[in-house]
This record gives structure tokens, sequence and C-alpha cells, in this order.
């Protein structure tokens, strides 16, 4: 799948020579990247190489240890609030409130957000991922799939740019990743989307383009997937000759 980007459309996400050091350990080393308005980029790695860092650090929640990150526009450190408000995130493991009800979850999100007329946008969200059958019941009552749901509500309600997933997919059946797929495909007509993922299926079929990233370093720069194709392997054969030891 490949989708149009304008050569003219704005950056939503640059990363410049950013590094992260937690005591005598370099989780990230000099990273750089750029990713444009309206992509969907699949941002890939070992366990433990620093793609959870690395979002961390975009979505205003670590601090870079050096370099800069600019999300549309505004710098992390020296402007969080205004990137805060750009950037939609559901991290790895799925921080909901599973005493409350998901219409009293979301519509809790959203006054933090202090959107105007909450019912009538929780509801919104509520019908875009697909939650109407579930909306009545108690999070812990949630299937993970619907739980994943529940989590992209929050993360889209207050119509964020820019979309940071962190293993959306994680512990899904076949057919609660199929439906979380298409949901992530239909918002990235409209959001610029940076998830992780270790299914290189799932990054062939939603992404544009995608980052390798292995022990703090990039060692695959925007690798097209319609270029992909033409290189006669497959992007997992790509990963495992990037980042085998």
């Amino acid at each position: 799948m490949v989708r149009f980007v304008s050569e003219f459309s704005s950056m939503s996400i640059v990363v410049e020579k950013v590094s992260k050091i937690y005591g005598q350990q370099r989780a990230l080393n000099d990273v750089s990247f750029e990713i444009q308005r309206g992509e969907i980029v699949g941002f890939l790695g070992p366990n433990g190489a620093g793609k959870s860092t690395m979002m961390k650090i975009i979505t205003c929640y670590i601090p870079p240890s050096s370099g800069k990150v600019k999300v549309c526009g505004h710098d992390v450190m020296e402007q969080s609030i205004e990137a805060k408000r750009c950037i939609g995130y559901l991290p790895e493991h799925n921080p909901l409130y599973t005493d409350m009800y998901v219409r009293e979850y979301l519509s809790f999100v959203a006054g933090m957000y202090q959107i105007k007329n909450v019912k009538a946008r929780v509801e919104e969200m509520i019908e875009i991922v697909g939650l109407q059958v579930e909306a009545h019941k108690k999070i812990e009552t949630l299937s993970k799939g619907y739980r994943q749901r529940v989590g992209l509500a929050q993360a889209l309600i207050h119509d964020p740019q820019v979309l940071v997933l962190d293993e959306p997919t994680s512990g899904l059946d076949p057919n609660q990743l199929a439906e979380i797929r298409n949901l992530i495909v239909s918002v990235g007509k409209t959001k610029t989307v940076m998830l992780s993922t270790h299914i290189m299926q799932e990054v062939e079929a939603m992404c544009d383009r995608a980052f390798i990233i292995d022990r703090g370093n990039i060692v695959a720069d925007s690798l097209s997937m319609s270029d992909i194709g033409k290189r006669g392997k497959s992007l997992e054969e790509i990963f495992r000759e990037v980042t085998k030891s």
C-alpha cells in the first residue's frame, strides 16, 4: 500500500541526533529521521532496540539526553504543551482505568482535554473505533481487542495530527488483528501515524515506509514498501540481515 504524500507537506515529526543514556547504558545513539504529514511509518527493531524509548521522547514522556525532536513544529522540550496537543499516544501496555465504564472513561479523557460537547465527541469516537456493542460495559470485562479499541479512542479523542502507537496489535488473535489493522489504515488517511510492531506482514500491509533500529542505532533508513519488492527480499529478510549479531 502506497499513498501519495505531497513533497511540499510539512514534517510532522523531526528527530535530530537524539541520544538517550541511562547510567552506563546508551539506549539511543544519535538517532535522526523525519516523518511527513499524512504518512503511516513503521518503527521496527528487536526487543530492547530503543523503539519505546524513542516513542516516549517523541510523546514528551521522557527527555532526550541530547539532540532535538519537533512534533508539528513544536520542540518537545521547549514547547511540550503545544507538542502534546498534537499527539495521540497508545503505549505498549495500554494503561486503562479498567474499573470505569467505556463511556465514563472516554468522557473522563475528553474532560482532561477540555473538549466541548463531550457527550457528542464520545459517541463519535465509539462509532469510529467500532465500540458500539461494548460501550455500556466496564473496561475490565472487555477482550484485549476491544481494550485496544478503547485505547485508540482515547488517543484520538482530541483529534491529534500525529498518532504514536507502540505495539498496537500485540497479543491479538487474527480476527482482532485484522480489525485493528483496518482501523489504523482508516485513521491514517487523515493523520500521521508512527507505529512499532514485530509483525512484518502488518507493516507491509499498513505502512508507507519503515525504519529499523538496533541497539540504539538506525540500521535501515526509510524503507519504502514499494521499493522492498524490487529488492527481491521480504521486509523480514531485510530485518534479519541488518539486526543480526
